[in-house]
């Protein structure tokens, strides 16, 4: 069972400092600029007055500042920068596969707190939705270091009650809960089917950005001979003879097939699309993502 808050043992304690070092670093060097460049904020709000310079546009002039004080005043605007940032992080049981550097989940973990760190230093809110085949675990969106260290704490160690995906489920819940237009980074392997509708309304409602999780075994299997596979959502096993003819090419050619239908999938709902790998090298691909997105802007 999970901990209850105020209980954390030692061991997760040092997990989650460690975590927060190594990502808040990334965000300090070369994260928050490209975050805060891509998400701009909702509107121009009115900030104050200031005395009249040579140059300044005369249509911003506040005529009854000025005319009580005898001399030109300017008003003053800045942009209003507080989003409402969502992370939405798929628990399922496919995400304890890993055969590089990283699992899945823990992959997530590590990109969700690179995230969650870019949005409390440019003083976004941050929420959460913790989802398997049911929705696990809903935190509302807030400000504060203490928060973001709670949320990395869930993400960190939420033992999920639900072993397989339901993405229509997690997106309807979405829909619901925030009535709001958010920035929603939906974290997942996406090994699911039948959630068009729940996508197309989310793509339609909110900034939503798709971070597909992989492996490389998910793309190419290895050489050998019989190989036992089993699926960790649903417990089902089967073995297979890598040494038949054509049966490696063949898996890879269908997996291709799917990356493509959903990369079809996110640009017909109008949602931008990240791929990260297990490897842990997920640094550049979100940079060169953000920086391609913010020339599109």
């Amino acid at each position: 069972m999970r901990n209850s808050e105020g209980t954390f043992t030692r061991e997760v304690l040092k997990k989650v400092r460690l975590i927060e070092i190594k990502t808040r670093g990334v965000v300090d060097e070369l994260f928050s600029g490209e975050y805060h460049s891509v998400f701009k904020g909702r509107g121009i709000e009115f900030a104050e007055v200031r005395e009249y310079q040579f140059g300044d546009d005369v249509r911003l002039i506040d005529w009854n500042v000025s005319a009580r004080l005898g001399h030109p005043y300017m008003k003053v605007f800045q942009e209003e920068r507080e989003l409402i940032v969502i992370l939405m992080v798929d628990l399922s049981a496919s995400g304890e596969f890993g055969t590089l550097k990283l699992t899945k989940n823990e992959l997530a973990a590590e990109i969700s707190a690179v995230l969650a760190f870019s949005a409390l230093k440019n003083n976004d809110k941050v929420g959460l939705i913790l989802f398997t085949d049911r929705i696990e675990l809903f935190v509302p969106p807030k400000k504060g270091q203490s928060h973001i260290l709670r949320l990395l704490r869930e993400m960190l160690f939420f033992q999920p009650q639900g072993k397989g995906t339901n993405i229509s489920n997690a997106l309807e819940y979405l829909n619901k809960v925030m009535k709001k237009k958010a920035i929603v980074f939906f974290i997942s392997d996406f090994w699911d089917q039948d959630f068009d509708t729940g996508l197309k309304i989310a793509g339609r409602k909110h900034d939503f950005i798709a971070l597909r999780l992989t492996d490389r075994r998910e793309h190419e299997l290895p050489e050998g001979g019989l190989l036992e596979i089993t699926d960790p959502e649903t417990g089902e096993r089967m073995v297979v003879d890598l040494k038949a003819a054509g049966f490696r090419s063949a898996f890879r050619e269908a997996v291709g097939r799917n990356f493509l239908q959903l990369r079809d999938k996110f640009k017909r709902y109008n949602v931008d699309y990240i791929e990260v790998d297990t490897s842990g090298n997920y640094i550049d691909s979100l940079v060169r993502f953000f920086k391609m997105r913010g020339k599109k802007r």
